[in-house]
Order: structure tokens, then C-alpha cells, then sequence
């Protein structure tokens, strides 16, 4: 993507947006100290660097290679950076100048694994490719500072890294966690409060005033656009940094009190030895969140025993010997069954191979991110369900008898064997075992690529 020349500084005349008073508060006691105007590279020329020709390119080569779709104006990637060839300058002019307005994003609306649905807020491209050069600038100053024990986007930390550490706190005998979920985090985050915790780390106003109207951006639904006065929507590259610059000051608050916890962005678990030490932490923790307008859900936060748990998909188990273990979570076991139902089931008139197809695109990727269970034998169990699913699809797909007995006879089954099998050719579940098992085996499955987990 072509970008301009050197960026322009910013005038010495140019004064910041107060934040309201209500909103600024206290800069609390356990909170990292704000950043000073003469801080290193910080200050009036902060947006000068977002907006260099290095900065940009590299900005670029990161949403091309995410592509994602279109925003409210439906350019595409590829679109976009023809139509930028020529509208840069103007727009990094009118960056320059403070004059430039976001786009209206777009919802679109996901699936969670566990049910429900996620709502998405979608940049445009161009607005995608501001708040990556945006992130590419700020993250290197501001996340040096955050707690060790925040897990979440940020740059060499990972869930797996969260789950190890709530684990060693478990098994150091703190098992009794105080696991808090917020109502709806990024639609209920007050934009005076967050721009007032990052006013404190950058000194660039004209950086703090686009933030700013990145957080006011209208939203786009069913083609009307609706005003937003809070909320960071989920969907943008900011927003995940933004998420930490507020939610900090939870992390802070907690280590000066001497509490072990993990957070993950907006999933936090404390861990204590005794229930009535839970209680006083979310106590304690209600009023650190109120203090920056966020509220706890009281229906899905508890104070509890640390084992059977969900975090980040994750549960911990006690083993025979007393060794705190890991496992993926029942909810989490649930909703991988349900997806591969969903794909072997026997009414969707797909080949086997487009079924394989499908496995091979979403089984690896789960077993990648849940590798840290330490329960092979439930691994083995749901392999071995899906070659039954997978079995029985074979007969719905050889359908009549004689075609199953022509099948399974060139598979290397005996007559006997493959008359018994034909015979029962509707009955596919319970034909799923038994006989079938020894035809249709673990190496055949194998070879038609059919991923596993054990």
C-alpha cells in the first residue's frame, strides 16, 4: 500500500478533550504511573509514527493477510488497496489535521461453542488498517507495563499460559476460586473511564481524540445507523488493548492486596484457601469494577471450589494421588459433539470424503488448543464415537443390502460376515459395531485421513 512521505508533528498549541471529572477519579493506588509528556518517542509526534510509511506497509501486510470481510461500504481487501493508491494522502491528511471520521461498523453476529451468540462489530478495511498501525504503535509502550498476570492479546502470551498458571495456584492449595464474569464487557465499557486510564500511559491528544471517535462510531444494523455512547466493540484491532488499559487497574488493585489470580481480558479468577476469603475478594472486587462502570454478573460469578470450573474452556481435576490435573470442560466436551454431529450427520446428502473434508478443517484446531488435557482416555472414547458415527454413515451411503455385501466383501470381509451386515443394512447405529468394527477399522479410517485426538 502506497503511503506518503513523512508524517507532519502535531501543533504545540494543540490542547486535549478533557475526560469528565467523574469519570477521571482517583489514579488508584496499585495503578502504574501515567506517562509523561517527555517520555521517550511519547508525546506530540506519537501519531507522527502510527502514520510513517514503515508503520503503514507493515499495518498492511497484517489486515491482508487476516483479509476479513467487508465493512458498511463492502470494499474487500483487495478493493481497498486500490481505492487507497490514490485516497491515502487525503486521509492521512485529514488524520493530521484531526478531521478524519471513522466509519460506521458493521454487527454481524457468531455463534458461541457453548450456545448463544457473540455479537461482532466490523471495521471497514481502511478503519481496520488505521487501528492495526494504531496497535503496532502503542502496544509496545503501554503493554511493558501491565500485570504478569494478565494472559489475554497480548504478544507472547497465550490461554495455555493462563491454564498453567491457574493450575500451580490450585495445586498450591489456594482451591477455592472466585471466578467473576462481566455483563457484556465490551458493549458496557465507559468511554470517559478508558480514555482517562490511557490519557494517563500516552501523551499524544491527537491520538487519544481518534481513539475516541473509534469508540463513538456509529454501528450499522438492518441499514440504519445507530449512535454508540459506550462500548469497544469486539472486531477491531484495538479493542483487545483497550480492554487491558482499563481492566489494569482489577490487576493492580489485586497484587497490592497479595492475591494470586489469572486474567485472561475480561475473565479473572482469584484464588483462595477458604470460601470466606472469596467472599471478602468479591466484595473487594465489586467495587473496583464499579469504580470503573462496569457491573459483575452476579448469575454467572461464584465463589467455589476450584475443580470443575470452566476457564478458558479448561477444568481442573484431582487425580488418585492428589496431583491437580487438567481437562477440557464438560460444556466444552458438549459443544465439540455437537459440532461433529453436525457434520456426520447422515441427512446432508455429502460423500464421505466431503465429511472427512470438514473434520479435517475443525478437529485438528480443537485438539490443538485443547493438548493440555491430561485425560487421554476421554480423548480415546470420543474417537472412537466418531468411527462409529462415521460407520454408520457408510451404510446410509451403501444403502441397500446388496451394495453392502459388494462393499464390505471387497473390504475383506468373510460371506458370513458380510451377509450379517447386509442383512441388518438400516439398522446403522447398532451396525456401527460389532461386525462393521472389524472392516471398517481405526487403520482404514486413518487412511482415508479422518483426524484423531488420541
Amino acid at each position: 500500500m502506497p503511503v506518503e512521505g513523512a508524517a507532519h508533528q502535531k501543533s504545540d498549541k494543540e490542547r486535549p478533550e478533557r475526560a469528565s471529572r467523574e469519570a477521571a477519579g482517583s489514579t488508584g493506588r496499585g495503578e502504574a504511573p501515567p506517562v509523561r509528556q517527555s517520555d521517550g518517542n511519547l508525546g506530540r509526534t506519537l501519531l507522527a509514527q502510527v502514520l510513517t510509511r514503515e508503520n503503514m506497509e507493515r499495518a498492511w501486510k497484517r489486515v491482508s493477510a487476516n483479509k476479513g470481510s467487508a465493512g458498511v461500504e463492502g470494499r474487500s481487501v483487495k478493493e481497498t488497496g486500490v481505492y487507497l493508491k490514490t485516497h491515502w494522502p487525503r486521509l492521512k491528511a485529514q488524520l493530521l489535521d484531526g478531521t478524519y471520521r471513522p466509519s460506521p461498523i458493521r454487527r454481524v453476529e457468531i455463534a458461541k461453542p457453548e450456545g448463544g451468540v457473540r455479537e461482532l462489530g466490523i471495521p471497514t478495511v481502511t478503519d481496520r488498517l488505521i487501528q492495526q498501525a494504531l496497535l503496532q504503535v502503542l502496544q509496545p509502550l503501554i503493554d511493558p507495563g501491565f500485570s504478569e498476570h494478565s494472559y489475554g492479546f497480548r504478544p507472547g502470551r497465550r490461554a495455555h499460559d493462563a491454564v498453567l498458571c491457574a493450575q500451580a495456584h490450585v495445586q498450591a492449595g489456594y482451591r477455592v476460586v472466585v471466578d467473576i464474569d462481566l455483563e457484556r464487557f465490551f458493549d458496557r465499557v465507559n468511554h470517559d473511564v478508558l480514555l482517562d486510564r490511557l490519557g494517563r500511559r500516552i501523551g499524544d491528544r491527537a491520538v487519544l481524540r481518534l481513539v475516541r471517535r473509534y469508540l463513538e462510531a456509529g454501528v450499522r444494523v438492518h441499514g440504519v445507523v445507530q449512535e454508540r455512547y459506550e462500548g469497544t466493540p469486539q472486531g477491531g484491532p484495538l479493542s483487545p488493548l483497550l480492554a487491558n488499559v482499563l481492566l489494569d487497574e482489577v490487576d493492580r488493585e489485586l497484587e497490592r492486596r497479595g492475591h494470586r489470580f489469572v486474567r485472561y481480558a475480561d475473565d479473572c479468577n482469584v484464588y483462595v484457601r477458604s470460601q470466606k476469603a472469596g467472599e471478602r475478594v468479591r466484595a473487594g472486587l465489586r467495587r473496583t469494577y464499579e469504580r470503573l462502570r462496569l457491573k459483575i454478573n452476579e448469575g454467572k460469578s461464584a465463589v467455589a471450589g476450584a475443580f470443575g470450573r470452566k476457564f478458558l474452556g479448561y477444568a481442573l481435576w484431582r487425580s488418585p494421588t492428589g496431583e491437580v490435573r487438567r481437562a477440557a470442560a464438560r460444556k466444552t466436551l458438549t459443544a465439540y459433539k455437537s459440532r461433529l454431529r453436525a457434520i456426520t450427520t447422515r441427512n446432508r446428502g455429502r460423500s464421505m470424503n466431503q465429511v472427512v473434508e470438514e473434520l479435517r478443517a475443525y478437529v485438528p484446531g480443537w485438539k490443538a488448543y485443547y493438548r493440555l488435557a491430561q485425560t487421554p482416555r476421554v480423548f480415546r472414547e470420543l474417537d472412537e464415537w466418531l468411527r462409529h458415527r462415521l460407520r454408520a454413515l457408510h451404510l446410509k451411503h451403501w444403502r441397500h443390502g446388496s451394495t453392502v455385501f459388494r462393499e464390505t466383501l471387497a473390504l475383506g470381509a468373510s460371506p458370513a460376515r458380510a451377509a450379517r451386515i447386509a442383512g441388518n443394512v438400516r439398522c446403522w447405529w447398532r451396525n456401527g459395531c460389532g461386525d462393521l468394527n472389524g472392516i471398517l477399522t481405526i487403520a482404514y479410517f486413518d487412511r482415508l485421513g479422518v483426524p484423531r485426538l488420541s
